[in-house]
Protein backbone atom coordinates (compact mmCIF):
# COMPACT_ATOMS: atom_id res chain seq x y z
CA UNK A 1 0.00 0.00 0.00
CA UNK A 2 1.50 3.65 -1.31
CA UNK A 3 1.90 6.59 1.29
CA UNK A 4 -1.28 8.40 1.73
CA UNK A 5 -1.44 11.91 0.86
CA UNK A 6 -1.39 14.58 3.23
CA UNK A 7 -3.07 17.87 2.16
CA UNK A 8 -1.70 21.04 3.54
CA UNK A 9 -2.93 24.36 2.32
CA UNK A 10 -3.50 22.77 -1.17
CA UNK A 11 -0.18 20.77 -1.36
CA UNK A 12 -0.41 17.05 -1.99
CA UNK A 13 2.57 15.71 -0.08
CA UNK A 14 3.55 12.09 1.16
CA UNK A 15 2.64 11.38 4.54
CA UNK A 16 5.49 8.74 5.30
CA UNK A 17 5.16 8.40 9.07
CA UNK A 18 2.75 9.27 12.28
CA UNK A 19 3.26 10.19 15.43
CA UNK A 20 1.34 8.23 18.07
CA UNK A 21 1.38 10.41 21.44
CA UNK A 22 1.19 7.41 23.52
CA UNK A 23 -0.25 7.79 27.24
CA UNK A 24 -0.23 11.01 29.32
CA UNK A 25 2.91 10.95 31.81
CA UNK A 26 4.42 13.66 33.89
CA UNK A 27 8.56 12.83 32.53
CA UNK A 28 8.97 12.00 36.41
CA UNK A 29 6.45 8.95 36.34
CA UNK A 30 7.45 7.71 32.35
CA UNK A 31 10.26 5.14 33.99
CA UNK A 32 7.04 3.99 36.36
CA UNK A 33 4.87 3.83 33.17
CA UNK A 34 7.73 2.12 31.91
CA UNK A 35 8.06 -0.71 33.63
CA UNK A 36 4.18 -1.07 34.67
CA UNK A 37 3.74 -2.13 31.22
CA UNK A 38 6.96 -4.45 30.69
CA UNK A 39 5.51 -6.41 33.79
CA UNK A 40 1.55 -6.34 32.16
CA UNK A 41 3.54 -7.58 29.12
CA UNK A 42 5.48 -10.10 30.76
CA UNK A 43 2.49 -11.65 32.53
CA UNK A 44 0.99 -11.47 29.86
CA UNK A 45 3.46 -14.22 27.78
CA UNK A 46 3.96 -16.09 30.97
CA UNK A 47 0.54 -16.70 31.34
CA UNK A 48 -0.45 -17.19 28.02
CA UNK A 49 2.08 -19.47 27.59
CA UNK A 50 1.45 -21.57 30.54
CA UNK A 51 -2.07 -22.13 29.46
CA UNK A 52 -0.51 -23.19 25.75
CA UNK A 53 1.28 -25.74 27.45
CA UNK A 54 -1.25 -27.17 29.89
CA UNK A 55 -3.72 -27.51 27.13
CA UNK A 56 -0.72 -28.83 24.80
CA UNK A 57 -1.32 -31.95 27.23
CA UNK A 58 -2.34 -35.23 26.80
CA UNK A 59 -5.18 -35.48 29.71
CA UNK A 60 -6.59 -31.91 28.05
CA UNK A 61 -7.01 -33.03 24.48
CA UNK A 62 -10.64 -31.92 24.28
CA UNK A 63 -12.36 -29.37 22.04
CA UNK A 64 -12.35 -26.38 24.33
CA UNK A 65 -8.85 -26.94 25.58
CA UNK A 66 -7.85 -27.43 22.28
CA UNK A 67 -10.32 -23.24 21.71
CA UNK A 68 -8.34 -22.20 25.05
CA UNK A 69 -5.12 -22.82 23.18
CA UNK A 70 -5.46 -21.04 19.86
CA UNK A 71 -7.21 -18.14 22.27
CA UNK A 72 -3.75 -17.74 24.40
CA UNK A 73 -2.33 -17.74 21.30
CA UNK A 74 -4.37 -15.05 20.05
CA UNK A 75 -4.06 -13.24 23.29
CA UNK A 76 -0.50 -13.33 23.19
CA UNK A 77 0.29 -11.78 19.49
CA UNK A 78 -2.40 -9.24 19.87
CA UNK A 79 0.17 -7.97 23.19
CA UNK A 80 3.31 -8.42 20.52
CA UNK A 81 1.98 -6.21 17.67
CA UNK A 82 1.19 -3.33 20.77
CA UNK A 83 3.28 -3.36 23.68
CA UNK A 84 6.64 -3.61 22.24
CA UNK A 85 6.20 -0.22 20.31
CA UNK A 86 4.07 1.06 23.15
CA UNK A 87 7.87 0.00 25.59
CA UNK A 88 10.08 2.05 23.13
CA UNK A 89 7.55 5.36 22.83
CA UNK A 90 7.43 5.47 26.51
CA UNK A 91 11.57 6.06 27.16
CA UNK A 92 12.20 7.88 23.64
CA UNK A 93 11.58 11.14 22.50
CA UNK A 94 10.89 9.83 18.93
CA UNK A 95 7.31 8.16 19.26
CA UNK A 96 6.67 8.34 15.26
CA UNK A 97 5.58 4.72 13.38
CA UNK A 98 6.24 4.90 9.82
CA UNK A 99 3.40 4.71 7.33
CA UNK A 100 3.72 1.02 6.21
CA UNK A 101 4.28 0.22 10.19
CA UNK A 102 0.67 1.60 10.86
CA UNK A 103 -0.49 -0.34 8.06
CA UNK A 104 0.71 -3.46 9.40
CA UNK A 105 -0.23 -2.08 13.03
CA UNK A 106 -3.86 -1.80 12.18
CA UNK A 107 -3.83 -4.64 9.76
CA UNK A 108 -2.94 -7.10 12.57
CA UNK A 109 -4.64 -5.55 15.58
CA UNK A 110 -7.90 -5.86 13.75
CA UNK A 111 -6.79 -9.28 12.13
CA UNK A 112 -6.44 -10.33 16.20
CA UNK A 113 -9.34 -9.23 17.07
CA UNK A 114 -11.57 -10.42 14.60
CA UNK A 115 -10.82 -13.70 14.88
CA UNK A 116 -10.86 -13.89 18.45
CA UNK A 117 -14.56 -12.81 18.42
CA UNK A 118 -15.22 -15.34 15.88
CA UNK A 119 -12.99 -18.03 18.28
CA UNK A 120 -15.32 -17.03 21.39
CA UNK A 121 -18.53 -17.79 19.73
CA UNK A 122 -17.32 -20.91 18.30
CA UNK A 123 -16.45 -21.52 22.13
CA UNK A 124 -20.17 -20.55 23.25
CA UNK A 125 -20.82 -23.60 20.74
CA UNK A 126 -18.93 -26.09 21.65
CA UNK A 127 -20.29 -25.51 25.72
CA UNK A 128 -23.95 -25.54 24.21
CA UNK A 129 -23.09 -29.27 22.41
CA UNK A 130 -21.23 -30.04 25.91
CA UNK A 131 -24.06 -29.42 28.31
CA UNK A 132 -27.36 -30.11 25.98
CA UNK A 133 -26.29 -32.33 23.53
CA UNK A 134 -23.91 -33.91 25.73
CA UNK A 135 -23.90 -37.63 23.98
CA UNK A 136 -23.55 -36.34 20.52
CA UNK A 137 -20.52 -34.11 21.78
CA UNK A 138 -17.76 -36.38 20.46
CA UNK A 139 -19.32 -36.80 17.03
CA UNK A 140 -20.27 -32.81 16.49
CA UNK A 141 -17.22 -31.51 17.77
CA UNK A 142 -14.83 -33.70 16.14
CA UNK A 143 -11.32 -32.98 15.48
CA UNK A 144 -11.81 -31.49 12.31
CA UNK A 145 -14.86 -29.80 13.06
CA UNK A 146 -13.02 -28.00 15.42
CA UNK A 147 -10.29 -27.26 13.26
CA UNK A 148 -12.68 -26.05 10.41
CA UNK A 149 -14.55 -23.56 13.02
CA UNK A 150 -10.63 -21.63 13.88
CA UNK A 151 -9.76 -22.00 10.76
CA UNK A 152 -13.28 -20.13 9.66
CA UNK A 153 -12.49 -17.80 12.62
CA UNK A 154 -9.06 -16.96 10.83
CA UNK A 155 -10.56 -16.28 7.39
CA UNK A 156 -13.46 -14.24 8.96
CA UNK A 157 -11.07 -11.93 10.60
CA UNK A 158 -8.54 -11.51 7.15
CA UNK A 159 -11.70 -10.51 5.81
CA UNK A 160 -13.00 -7.72 8.08
CA UNK A 161 -9.33 -6.86 8.15
CA UNK A 162 -8.00 -6.34 4.86
CA UNK A 163 -11.58 -4.69 4.13
CA UNK A 164 -11.35 -2.23 7.20
CA UNK A 165 -7.56 -1.41 6.52
CA UNK A 166 -8.10 -0.77 3.45
CA UNK A 167 -10.60 2.03 4.05
CA UNK A 168 -8.80 3.70 6.62
CA UNK A 169 -5.95 4.58 4.52
CA UNK A 170 -7.91 5.45 1.46
CA UNK A 171 -8.96 8.27 3.50
CA UNK A 172 -6.68 11.53 3.20
CA UNK A 173 -5.37 12.82 6.16
CA UNK A 174 -4.35 16.53 7.04
CA UNK A 175 -3.67 18.97 9.93
CA UNK A 176 -0.98 16.94 12.35
CA UNK A 177 0.01 13.70 11.74
CA UNK A 178 -0.26 13.27 15.73
CA UNK A 179 -2.29 10.32 16.74
CA UNK A 180 -4.37 10.82 19.82
CA UNK A 181 -3.16 6.72 20.84
CA UNK A 182 -0.63 4.48 21.75
CA UNK A 183 -0.97 2.72 18.72
CA UNK A 184 -1.94 2.64 15.23
CA UNK A 185 -6.38 2.16 15.29
CA UNK A 186 -9.00 3.18 13.61
CA UNK A 187 -10.79 5.61 15.55
CA UNK A 188 -7.96 8.19 15.79
CA UNK A 189 -6.97 7.80 12.32
CA UNK A 190 -10.55 8.47 11.13
CA UNK A 191 -10.28 11.83 13.24
CA UNK A 192 -7.05 12.45 11.10
CA UNK A 193 -9.23 12.38 8.21
CA UNK A 194 -9.94 16.30 6.05
CA UNK A 195 -13.03 14.70 4.00
CA UNK A 196 -16.11 13.69 5.50
CA UNK A 197 -16.38 10.34 6.67
CA UNK A 198 -19.67 9.83 7.51
CA UNK A 199 -19.83 6.99 4.91
CA UNK A 200 -16.98 5.55 6.51
CA UNK A 201 -18.68 5.76 9.82
CA UNK A 202 -21.69 4.26 9.01
CA UNK A 203 -19.32 1.19 7.52
CA UNK A 204 -17.13 0.90 10.17
CA UNK A 205 -21.06 0.56 12.54
CA UNK A 206 -21.72 -2.04 10.13
CA UNK A 207 -18.22 -3.69 10.76
CA UNK A 208 -18.97 -3.85 14.21
CA UNK A 209 -22.25 -5.43 14.07
CA UNK A 210 -20.57 -8.00 11.94
CA UNK A 211 -18.08 -8.67 14.37
CA UNK A 212 -19.17 -7.80 17.69
CA UNK A 213 -23.00 -8.59 17.44
CA UNK A 214 -23.38 -11.21 15.83
CA UNK A 215 -20.83 -13.05 17.47
CA UNK A 216 -22.43 -11.68 21.05
CA UNK A 217 -26.06 -12.68 19.59
CA UNK A 218 -24.50 -16.42 19.11
CA UNK A 219 -22.68 -16.58 22.35
CA UNK A 220 -26.38 -14.63 24.40
CA UNK A 221 -28.22 -17.63 22.17
CA UNK A 222 -25.90 -20.41 23.13
CA UNK A 223 -26.01 -19.43 27.00
CA UNK A 224 -29.76 -19.05 27.00
CA UNK A 225 -29.88 -23.10 26.16
CA UNK A 226 -27.24 -23.73 28.00
CA UNK A 227 -28.86 -21.60 31.28
CA UNK A 228 -32.25 -23.73 30.65
CA UNK A 229 -30.77 -26.54 30.44
CA UNK A 230 -28.85 -26.47 33.65
CA UNK A 231 -31.75 -25.36 35.45
CA UNK A 232 -33.21 -28.36 34.99
CA UNK A 233 -29.90 -30.64 36.13
CA UNK A 234 -30.81 -31.88 39.72
CA UNK A 235 -29.27 -31.82 42.49
CA UNK A 236 -27.69 -28.05 42.77
CA UNK A 237 -24.27 -29.42 43.01
CA UNK A 238 -24.52 -31.09 39.67
CA UNK A 239 -25.99 -27.24 38.10
CA UNK A 240 -22.80 -25.63 39.25
CA UNK A 241 -20.28 -28.27 38.48
CA UNK A 242 -21.96 -27.99 34.99
CA UNK A 243 -21.75 -24.09 35.06
CA UNK A 244 -18.52 -23.83 35.87
CA UNK A 245 -17.08 -25.19 33.13
CA UNK A 246 -18.94 -22.27 31.36
CA UNK A 247 -18.07 -19.47 34.15
CA UNK A 248 -14.69 -18.48 32.84
CA UNK A 249 -16.10 -18.13 28.73
CA UNK A 250 -19.29 -16.11 30.02
CA UNK A 251 -16.52 -13.85 31.99
CA UNK A 252 -13.80 -13.40 29.30
CA UNK A 253 -16.71 -12.46 27.09
CA UNK A 254 -18.41 -10.10 29.28
CA UNK A 255 -15.20 -8.31 29.72
CA UNK A 256 -14.72 -7.47 25.62
CA UNK A 257 -18.17 -7.24 24.95
CA UNK A 258 -17.90 -3.96 27.04
CA UNK A 259 -14.96 -2.34 26.01
CA UNK A 260 -15.61 -3.84 22.33
CA UNK A 261 -18.71 -1.70 21.97
CA UNK A 262 -17.58 1.30 23.40
CA UNK A 263 -14.46 1.87 21.51
CA UNK A 264 -15.98 1.08 18.01
CA UNK A 265 -19.70 1.90 18.10
CA UNK A 266 -19.01 5.83 17.82
CA UNK A 267 -15.56 6.15 16.21
CA UNK A 268 -16.22 9.85 15.60
CA UNK A 269 -16.47 12.18 18.83
CA UNK A 270 -13.06 13.34 19.80
CA UNK A 271 -14.31 14.27 23.37
CA UNK A 272 -14.57 10.70 24.36
CA UNK A 273 -10.74 9.94 22.85
CA UNK A 274 -9.32 9.89 26.17
CA UNK A 275 -11.85 7.68 27.33
CA UNK A 276 -11.29 5.73 24.05
CA UNK A 277 -7.75 5.15 24.79
CA UNK A 278 -8.20 3.46 28.50
CA UNK A 279 -10.73 1.39 26.92
CA UNK A 280 -8.21 0.09 24.52
CA UNK A 281 -5.96 -0.38 26.66
CA UNK A 282 -8.15 -2.82 29.15
CA UNK A 283 -8.61 -4.24 25.38
CA UNK A 284 -4.98 -4.92 24.34
CA UNK A 285 -3.23 -5.24 27.90
CA UNK A 286 -5.52 -6.19 30.50
CA UNK A 287 -7.59 -8.56 29.33
CA UNK A 288 -4.91 -11.07 27.75
CA UNK A 289 -3.11 -11.02 31.12
CA UNK A 290 -6.41 -11.81 32.72
CA UNK A 291 -7.68 -14.35 30.43
CA UNK A 292 -4.76 -17.05 31.64
CA UNK A 293 -6.16 -16.14 35.11
CA UNK A 294 -9.46 -16.26 34.56
CA UNK A 295 -9.58 -19.97 32.92
CA UNK A 296 -6.66 -21.49 35.16
CA UNK A 297 -8.47 -20.51 38.26
CA UNK A 298 -11.65 -21.28 37.49
CA UNK A 299 -11.08 -24.64 35.32
CA UNK A 300 -10.21 -27.48 38.10
CA UNK A 301 -8.53 -29.48 35.38
CA UNK A 302 -6.03 -26.61 33.81
CA UNK A 303 -5.16 -26.18 37.47
CA UNK A 304 -4.43 -29.75 38.18
CA UNK A 305 -2.28 -29.98 35.09
CA UNK A 306 -0.29 -26.44 36.33
CA UNK A 307 0.22 -27.90 39.58
CA UNK A 308 1.45 -31.14 38.32
CA UNK A 309 4.20 -29.74 36.12
CA UNK A 310 5.08 -26.78 38.50
CA UNK A 311 5.70 -30.05 40.98
CA UNK A 312 8.07 -31.58 37.84
CA UNK A 313 10.22 -28.78 37.71
CA UNK A 314 10.79 -28.28 41.47
CA UNK A 315 11.69 -31.77 41.90
CA UNK A 316 14.48 -31.44 38.60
Amino acid sequence: MEPAEEQDAGNHTLLSELILSGLPSRPLLQHLLFFTICFIYSMTLIGNLLICMATAHPTLHKPMYFFLHVLSFLDISTASVVLPKMLVSTLSEDRSISYLGCVTQLYCVVFLASTEWYLLAAMAYDRYVAVCHTLRYPVVMSTRACLSMVLLSCCGGQVVSVVQTAWVFTLFFCGPRRINYFFCDIPPLVLLSCVDTSCYERQLISATVLVIFTPSCLILLSYTCIISSILRISPAESRHKTFSTCSSHLTVVTLYCASGILIYLQPKPSDSQETKKVLALVYTTVIPTLNPLIYSLTNKEVKEVLIRGMAVLMKK
